[in-house]
């Protein structure tokens, strides 16, 4: 029997005035927990309505931008559905970047104020003083150290403000947030998204397909300045009235294991979200809860593909299936999954009902089931375009469809098998990593002469980086040394895993380096050893 279809939003929608007034019912309920504070329904209410009052306060105006660079926490939430409230449009930004990072940001999305958590002010600040841009006011979620006269601290922000009335009436396809994709030049898209894409994320994934309840605690090792940790830990569970738990800090297994088993406030997630090189990770620690210690109904993967083996493993120690995804910064969220009641390991599942899928050729014509294509998808979450970047824009979105730049291969039950990227993109624990970006840091070594970085699987078939390295005549360095040179120039998740030196790079005729060679030479190692 085919899903009853999705109302679509009206044509005047604020996402955040939606979110709150579906809660109106439940103030005292716990909305989000973190490792300190609790924050009910209700006291989000209001701190997104003297939030929103406060921005609008500062003279920013409807669409304009505010950089979101935020550690999550309760104040992570109020900040982003504040300036949402308000018509503002928050750029939730990863808080892994580099200064140079948040400078090109500042200066690309031209924003207005900056909402920042007190540990990453240092990294703010930095980006401040190499930028020409400037602006009206910093505000500091829990500051670690005195403030100067142009920053506020987030509680004193919002205790000066009356709390705003009224949304501000705003259209379902009026630009709501940005989230920064990845480039292949190194980069970031501003990627738009509008008022309406959530609400359809949260209907046909989050309602749809996962089934999220109201008596539901979430829990997302994705941060929430991602795609996929801004549906898992705020939009997913506020549409249905859940609790989330956040976490500052990084995701290892122990953080992960702590909270899974009831170690901040006694409350047990009974929904994760995780990705496979998490899993992978959690599964090989010592510290391994039983499946006794855990209260998991639902577990739930993306970021990328997801090894059988892995699946099963999980599956024979804690007995619940981990459901596979693949979804983007440009959809949203997932477009391809399989379902809590039908997993299939080893491929990323069926449509997402609302979406459409296809594979195509480097002609744009179908191929058939069993051959590898090009995907695109078409449905209603689709981001309105890459700010400031029309070459890019009109690359990946051609009318109602968007290319993912992702091979697939269609099996005869109508389930997708991921193939690998269609350019030379690397996906490492879920973030995209330029291989380009990698090698021109590379070869700022003096000792380095030339370098080509590709993927490599680990021992749990995940993907990592590996660079292969050809010194200058009499040049010296190690591989230590070397990676430690990557993590000082480039965000750490960007440092090659593996370094192996050559005498030369295979290329072609014309000089142009020949990684799929390096590839070949990676694969039949492998199948050697």
């Amino acid at each position: 029997m085919p899903p009853t279809p999705v109302a679509p939003p009206p044509e005047s929608f604020n996402f955040a005035q939606h979110l709150l007034a579906a809660n109106s019912a439940r103030p005292a309920k716990a909305a989000f927990i973190d490792d300190g504070h609790t924050l009910s329904y209700g006291a989000l209410d209001e701190r997104v309505h003297r939030l929103a009052a406060g921005l609008r306060g500062l003279g920013i105006r409807r669409e304009e931008r505010v950089l979101l660079l935020m550690q999550d926490c309760t104040d992570w939430p109020v900040a982003f559905l504040g300036a949402i409230y308000a018509g503002i449009v928050p750029v939730a930004v990863n808080t892994l970047l580099t200064a140079d990072d948040y400078a090109y940001m500042l200066e690309h999305s031209r924003a207005q104020a900056v909402l920042v958590s007190g540990a990453l002010l240092p990294a703010l600040n930095a980006a401040l003083v190499r930028s020409d841009h400037e602006v009206a006011k910093v505000i500091v979620s829990r500051p670690v150290a005195p403030l100067h006269p142009a920053e506020v601290e987030f509680e004193a922000f919002l205790a000066q403000a009356t709390p705003l009335a009224r949304a501000a009436r705003t259209g379902a396809d009026d630009p709501a947030f940005w989230l920064y994709s990845s480039g292949s030049t190194g980069r970031p898209k501003g990627t738009v998204h509008s008022h309406a894409n959530p609400y359809w994320t949260c209907e046909l994934y989050g309602k749809g397909i996962l089934q999220l309840r109201e008596d539901d605690v979430c829990f997302s090792a994705a941060k929430l300045f991602f795609a996929y940790g801004l549906g898992n830990g705020l939009s997913f569970p506020l549409s249905v009235g859940a609790t989330t738990l956040l976490m500052a800090e990084r995701a290892t297994p122990d953080a992960t294991f702590h909270r899974l088993t009831g170690g901040v406030a006694g409350v047990r997630p009974t929904v994760y979200y995780g990705a496979p090189t998490g899993f992978a990770g959690m599964l090989a620690a010592p510290k391994l809860p039983t499946r006794a210690q855990v209260a998991l109904r639902l577990v739930s993967s993306a970021g990328e593909a997801l090894p059988a083996e892995l699946g099963e493993r999980f599956k024979a120690h804690f007995g619940i299936d981990i459901v596979d995804g693949i979804g983007s910064t440009e959809m949203l969220h997932v477009y391809i999954s399989n379902r809590p009641e039908r997993v299939r390991y080893g491929t990323t599942g069926w449509p997402v009902p609302g979406y459409e899928i296809a594979l195509r050729d480097e002609d744009g014509k179908p191929v058939p089931d069993g051959e590898p294509g090009d995907l695109y998808i078409q449905g209603p979450s689709a981001a309105l375009l890459y700010w400031g970047n029309r070459q890019k824009t009109r690359e990946t979105f051609h009318g109602g469809w968007t290319k993912s730049g992702d091979k697939y291969v269609r099996n005869a039950d109508g389930s997708y098998t991921y193939g690998g990227r269609s350019d030379d993109m690397l996906k490492v624990s879920g973030i995209y990593v330029s291989p380009f970006e990698v090698e021109a840091t590379l070869v700022q070594h003096p000792a380095v002469l030339e370098a080509a970085v590709i993927g490599k699987e680990d021992d749990d078939g995940l993907v990592k980086t590996k660079a292969f390295v050809v010194l200058k005549p009499g040049g010296t360095t190690t591989e230590a040394e070397l990676k430690g040179f990557v993590k000082d120039r480039l965000a750490p998740y960007k440092y090659p895993r593996f370094i192996e030196f050559l005498d030369d790079l295979p290329k072609t005729a014309t000089g142009k380096i020949q990684r799929f060679r390096l590839r070949e030479r990676e694969r039949a190692a492998a199948a050697a050893a």
